[in-house]
């Protein structure tokens, strides 16, 4: 009985009329998270100038969103099976909207920190219910590739238009107004939302189990914290015992999932190895690239004279490579093969990484503008494609916990490429010579030695800020050749990992 009325919900589903418009709220749900991961980077200096935080509590300020939702990405997108992904994703977006209001009006460091975590906490919600009700809504392996595009393309979008938006807002109001942007997409999310999203959820989930959510959350972060901390400090007591417990509880996590008769994360969709290919390729593709995006726009605005707006700009082709890619990429795996387009798309950017070993702090922007059109093409079509191998090479019923592995893999690779490749952007830019007089401050970071240079004799601060923007962009192109490197691995892996995988008739047959 159970399985005919589940039969009918279906077919339903497949003549369903509203899923594309559903797919736009989705959508939205994805521009939210993207958006608001970029706009912190071009706010930080206002924040700076405002809260007065210390040098760890600014750390603090960009890291804990995404320490927060690294480590409750797969206790959430389990949840979602179990409680419904539609109610989860409601629920996370209305959160997301009051809490972005908390750290718009932040007025003290402590207060951004945590209104920044429970952010991560309310952003967990959203990414993988996102995947998993594409999943639902999208039973045609070739409308689910356009769909998961669609979502993908968005993201990426989402991304270029966060600085942009950020930028303009930042050049006109305070720098509270650039949380206070995710108030009406919210608000159209949850009141379309309700009406259009079909509620999905796992037949016989079993309980969901509050200790796999705590080893989740305890190791997670303390793997990223202990990563991020060696980078940025190097080796000390506290990072190894962080690091060694973070690990301790990942393996307790891993050891707990193998036992649970219900598990949050089922271990065995690892053994499929289409699955563990895409998301290595995820994790190793963020890798490569997070650090260099994340010291661009200091590039394109403390190196070059950028105003926020401008270097907001100058970052757009890479997005527009990505949409344009990421609605191409499922058919061009149907022509071609999953591993020809995934590793030609790496491989593209790692080529345009190696590109930007040459970059001078007088860089034409001609040859940026490439390299970035490259990167954002590589991106869209790689990232789409496996997105689209790891949400069809899974049950129907896992679509939550499959997609929170690939959202969290997209979390470790960030924080790992921004600690690994950072702290060479960083090691280069301290060994800076500047003139005598030249203050602690200014070899810490570029903003610094530029905020240093307000306070010093005009010919000593030229001098200044010459070494250190030439310290800068050695690290910064030290930074890429070592990005490229990975990009090059990572598409020499996948083109093995992903033999013989086909989007077609990856759909897992159950009965």
């Amino acid at each position: 009985m159970t399985s005919t009325l589940q039969a009918a919900e279906t077919t339903e589903a497949v003549k369903r009329p509203g899923r594309w418009l559903a797919l736009g709220v989705l959508v939205l749900a994805v521009l939210l998270v993207a958006v608001d991961a970029t706009v912190l980077g071009l706010a930080t200096p206002y924040i700076s100038e405002d809260l007065k935080p210390s040098g760890t509590q600014l750390l603090w300020i960009g890291d804990v969103y995404s320490f927060v939702i690294a480590g409750l990405l797969v206790s959430m997108g389990s949840l979602g099976d179990r409680i419904g992904r539609k109610r989860i994703l409601l629920v996370g977006a209305t959160a997301f909207g009051a809490i972005s209001v908390v750290n718009a009006y932040a007025g003290t460091p402590e207060m951004m920190i945590a209104a920044r975590a429970l952010l991560g906490v309310a952003g967990a919600t959203l990414m993988p219910a996102t995947l998993a009700l594409i999943r639902n809504l999208f039973h045609d392996p070739r409308e689910r590739s356009l769909a998961v595009g669609i979502w993908g393309a968005t993201a990426s979008a989402g991304t270029a238009v966060g600085p942009i938006v950020g930028g303009f807002l930042l050049e006109h109001f305070w720098w509270g107004s650039v949380f206070l942007i995710n108030l009406p997409v919210m608000a159209v999310l949850v009141l379309v939302g309700i009406k259009l999203l079909p509620e999905s959820r796992t037949a016989n989930p079993g309980p969901w189990d509050l200790v796999s959510v705590v080893l989740s959350l305890v190791g997670m972060i303390g793997v990223v914290y202990a990563i991020k901390e060696a980078a940025t400090h190097g080796f000390g007591w506290s990072t190894l015992a962080a690091g060694l417990l973070g690990a301790a509880a990942l393996y307790g996590f891993v050891r707990r999932q193998l036992r649970l008769p219900a598990p949050l994360l089922d271990m065995r969709l690892f053994r499929h190895r289409g699955f563990s290919g895409a998301v290595l390729a995820d994790l190793l593709t963020i890798l490569g690239l997070s650090g260099l995006v994340f010291f661009l726009s200091q590039y394109l605005q403390l190196v070059q004279g950028r105003g926020p707006f401008e270097a907001g700009l100058a970052e757009l082709p890479a997005a527009v490579g990505a949409v344009v890619a990421g609605l191409a990429a499922g058919r061009a795996a149907r022509r071609f093969s999953v591993r020809a387009v995934v590793s030609g798309g790496l491989a593209a950017i790692g080529a345009a990484l190696a590109v930007l070993t040459v970059l001078g702090q007088s860089t034409g922007y001609p040859l940026l503008g490439a390299a970035l059109l490259v990167v954002g093409v590589g991106a869209g079509f790689s990232f789409t494609v496996t997105a689209d191998v790891i949400l069809s090479s899974v049950p129907k019923e896992h679509a939550g916990s499959a997609s929170a592995v690939s959202e969290t893999a997209y979390e470790l690779g960030a924080a790992l490429g921004i600690a690994a490749l950072g702290s060479i952007v960083t090691g280069v830019y301290r060994d800076f010579t500047g003139p005598t007089g030249t203050p602690a401050a200014a070899h810490e970071s570029l903003g610094g030695a530029v905020e240093s240079a307000a306070h010093m004799p005009a010919h000593s601060a030229e001098a200044m800020l010459e070494a250190a923007r030439t310290s800068f962009v050695d690290g910064l192109a030290l930074a890429a050749g070592a990005g490229a490197a990975v990009l090059l691995a990572a598409a020499v892996a996948a083109w093995f990992l992903l033999r013989g995988q086909n989007l077609e008739d990856s759909e897992p047959t159950h009965h």
